[in-house]
């Protein structure tokens, strides 16, 4: 099955050029000249492996956008920008973005990043589906069970105070590494390769995934603890 890209970008001559540089590599591609048009085709179930997404369009610009998909998919995201500068990506990086690229681009290094991505993101699907912690018995554990917090793996449900909690996919697995290996530190880098894998990328996108799950989870205790100058850890207690 081929993989399928959806490309954001106002600019049609761009839409054009990477469609064919896309479609040439093998992938399919659904294109849309808005952000508004890009979260409608969403909502109504489009299902992308990868969005490649530009920044400076007119009504809902490519970083509103990417925040939006924040929300519900921890899909792929890399922006494709004529905004070089540093602050630009900072900015990008930090509302989770997973790659930032300028223009003008190199092919071939756009689609190294983009095979890069997909092989990431599948390796990281697979391991969920097939990594589950055992029992002395040799059976799964499905279910995490901390003070006020439970973790179902097999659903991908989260209960704080037996209240079912909203997480993305991404916040889900991070939790669950997290609360797998309760009291162990873990640097940024050190979480970074173990829940989006080797590639490229920006270590802020594990601080705001930290910070996204803080305020959600954190209600009446603390379970994520920031061990300054070193790293996270999960500080939950097992019931």
């Amino acid at each position: 099955m081929k993989d399928h890209i959806l490309l954001v970008d106002d600019n049609q001559e761009i839409i054009e050029l990477l469609e064919d540089i896309l479609e040439n590599e093998g992938y399919e591609v659904t294109s849309s000249e808005s952000g508004e048009h890009a979260l409608t085709l969403l909502k109504q179930g489009l299902k992308p492996n990868l969005i490649l997404l530009d920044i400076m369009m007119p009504n809902m610009s490519g970083y509103e956008l990417c925040s939006q998909i924040r929300r519900e998919s921890d899909l792929p995201i890399l922006f494709l920008s004529a905004k070089g500068k540093a602050v630009d990506k900072v900015v990008g990086f930090e509302i989770g973005a997973d790659d930032y690229i300028t223009k003008p681009f190199d092919t071939e290094e756009l689609l190294a990043r983009i095979r890069a991505h997909l092989r990431r993101y599948e390796r990281i699907r697979k391991h969920t589906e097939e990594h589950s912690e055992k029992d002395p018995s040799g059976s799964s554990i499905t279910v995490l069970k901390f003070k006020g917090l439970e973790i179902h793996k097999e659903t991908y449900s989260v209960y704080v105070n037996e209240e079912k909690i909203d997480l993305s996919t991404k916040e889900f697995q991070l939790l669950t590494f997290l609360a797998e290996n309760a009291g162990i530190v873990f640097t940024r880098e050190q979480i970074y390769d173990r829940v989006w894998g080797y590639g490229y990328g920006s270590l802020n996108t594990v601080t705001v995934h930290i910070k996204n799950l803080r305020e959600k989870l954190e209600r009446e205790r603390q379970y994520i603890k920031t061990q300054w100058g070193t790293g996270y850890v999960f500080i939950g207690e097992k019931v």
